[in-house]
Order: structure tokens, then sequence, then C-alpha cells
């Protein structure tokens, strides 16, 4: 126990020497927790939007009075031709075109069928889809009050119909912000880079200047070695969520509803997994930049990419959906938004626990197997 110690001590000397890490340590994940937790919003709001009112009516003007009043739609121009539209929506400065033809107005006074063309910019279909809600909405809002208004006016009465009338109610994320949901993910993947890369780099970098060797040749057990090494990261990565637990409460004002306690005892499980890949990414490395590269493109990529950070695992293929089964980032990410937004615990994370465990243990395992038989 001695002998991990002096070895745990060693490493947080180490550490100390190089100021440059501790920046990257502390501060490096409240900067990465603001640039994301704002950049990372895939919520639709203020649409630029472009008209070409060719009825340019009363009631034409009434009816897009409509989009503004909302804050899903900002007109950027009224143009008075179709080229002028398509340029705008070509360039990128408006993502929707709303045209009105002629006899927009004649139509509706007639009480015939009036047309509209919504011409959207495709290529992001996500937000083309949600602007077409948005719009649909708006216009059938618009239809309504306009029958409930002719309605009145000749004073028929409208038998009420069965009909079915949902009460909505968002739990968790009222708002339903992308970010409130993104913020705690962050947490996952801020832990991800810290505990993987620096494990991996720093046993590389004792393997380059030669240290390692000297280590070897001492009545050091390799066990002991592989603890004292691990023993710090440990520590770092739980400095590492407290800061960004920390930010994520005075900067997003996004408060967890669960147990603290028990959010660190599962992180602890997680971390054993990305000490040991990062273990196992030391013994197959010869250089740190070697190293860097593994870790990035080769692990923390392809886990973030297909953990549910920010894409539903439930939209992905079904071949992909089965690969994520194998990755530890999957069930943390579900664990940490559960206990974040919903204040779940045990009982309702129990699978997502095990799986944790199962994995830390084989990973870290399998990694120091393969780091004794380097050091023989």
């Amino acid at each position: 126990m001695r002998t991990i110690l002096h070895i745990v001590i060693k490493e947080f000397h180490q550490l100390k020497r190089d100021p440059k890490m501790f920046g990257i340590i502390l501060i490096a994940p409240v900067i990465q927790l603001i640039f994301l937790g704002y950049a990372v919003n895939m919520d639709v709001e203020k649409v630029p939007t472009v008209v070409f009112n060719q009825d340019n009516s009363i009631t034409s003007r009434e009816f897009l009075n409509n989009f503004n009043a909302t804050r899903y739609f900002d007109f950027v121009e009224y143009v008075d031709n179709y080229n002028d539209l398509q340029t705008h929506v070509d360039n990128g400065t408006a993502s929707l075109g709303i045209v009105i033809p002629y006899d927009f107005e004649n139509d509706i006074a007639n009480n015939r069928v009036a047309n509209l063309q919504a011409i959207f910019d495709g290529s992001d279909g996500n937000k083309a889809s949600i602007t077409a809600g948005y719009l649909q909405n708006i216009v059938g809002d618009y239809s309504i009050n306009l029958l409930k208004s002719r309605m009145d006016k000749s004073g028929k009465f409208l038998a009420p119909i069965g009909q079915i009338t949902p009460e909505i109610r968002a739990w968790y994320n009222p708002e339903l912000s992308t970010r409130v949901y993104m913020i705690p993910g962050i947490v996952g993947l801020l832990l991800s880079i810290v505990t993987l890369l620096l494990t991996s780099l720093a046993i590389v970098k004792e393997r380059e200047i030669g240290t390692l060797e000297q280590i070897v040749v001492t009545p050091i057990k390799p066990t002991q070695l592989i603890i004292g090494k691990l023993i710090p990261f440990a520590i770092l990565g739980f400095v590492a969520v407290i800061i960004v637990l920390v930010a994520m409460t005075f900067i997003f004002n996004l408060t967890p509803r669960g147990s603290i306690a028990f959010l660190f005892a599962t992180t602890f499980l997680y971390i054993l997994s990305t000490l040991g890949l990062g273990l196992f990414v030391s013994t197959v490395s010869k250089t740190q930049q070697q190293a860097m590269m593994l870790a990035i493109f080769v692990v923390l990529l392809p886990m973030v990419f297909i953990s549910g950070f920010s894409f539903p695992i439930e939209n992905m293929p079904t071949f992909i959906q089965g690969i994520t089964y194998f990755i530890p980032l999957r069930y943390y990410m579900t664990i940490i938004r559960g206990i974040i937004l919903k204040g779940v615990g045990f009982y309702e994370l129990w699978f997502e626990i095990l799986m944790l465990f199962v994995f830390g243990v084989f990973l870290l395992t399998l990694s120091s197997m393969r780091f004794k038989k380097r050091m023989d």
C-alpha cells in the first residue's frame, strides 16, 4: 500500500511540474462546457424568411402578421420576383420562402381554396421539417379562425362534435430545450477526454523518456504500478466532473435532480472503463503522438458518435444499434441524464449500472494483463 501511495504522490509531483496540464484539467472543462452548452443547440428559432407577396392585399398582410407574431420566423426581406427569392435561398440568407399568389384575398372572400407556396431549404432536413411543422400550425390556426369568423357573421350555429383534445405536459424539460438535454451529456464527454487521454499519454511518456524501464527493474510489482498510475487520473476525472457540475449549475442554472452521491458512484464505474481503454491504448502505442491519434480517432470519436450523445440511437441502422451495446459511454449517458434531469435512482438504472460494472472490470483486467505482459 505504501508503494502505491508513493507512486501516486510521484504522479502528482510530475503533474505539478507541468502547469499547462493543470490548465487543461481545471480550466478546459469549463471552457468546453460553455462553448458546447451554447453551441450545441438544435432548437429551430428565428427562421430567416423571405416573402414574395404577389397579392399585396390587406388580407395577405394580416395573414403574414401571424408569422411575425411568433418567435420562430424572422422576415429578412420582401421581394417582388422569383429570382430574388431563389437568390436568398441559394446563398443561405433565407431558409424559407413564402409566396402568396394573386387573388389570395379574392379567393378567401369568395369561399374558395386559397393557395400558398412555401419553399424550404431542404439541405438541412431536420430544420426544414421542423419549420414545415411551424408553418402548418400557423396556417391551420388561421383557417380555423377564419371559419369561426364566417360562422359568427352568418349567424349559423355550429353543432358540437365529438373530438379528442390532448393536454400536453412536458416533464423534466418543460421548454423542450435541446441545451437542457445536451449539457448533462457534456459531463460524460469531458470525463472521457480527461481520463482516457491522460492515461494513454502519461504511460507512453514514461516509455519515451526511459523511466518505465527504470521502474521495471525496481521491486515494484506490475499491479502496484498500474494502480498507482491510474488512481491520480481517476481523482482528476472526479475533479473535472465536480468543476463541470458547479459550472453547469451557475452558468446554465441546471441543478441535478437526483442524488449527487449516486452520480459519483456511477461515475466511478464509468471511469473504470475509460481508464481501462486508456491503459490499453498505451500498451499498443510507442509514442505519445500515436497514443493520442488512437485514443481520439479509434476510441473517443466512435464512442461519442454512437453513444447517443447527440444522435438518437433509435434512428441509427440496426447493425449500428447493436454495436452501441458495446460502448460504455452509451450507458453512462443514460445514467447521467437520468440522474440530472429526471432524478431517478438505482431501481430505474440498474441495468446500465450493471453493464458499466461489467465493462469496467473487463476492460481494466484485460488492459492490466496486457500491460504486465509488456513489462515482462
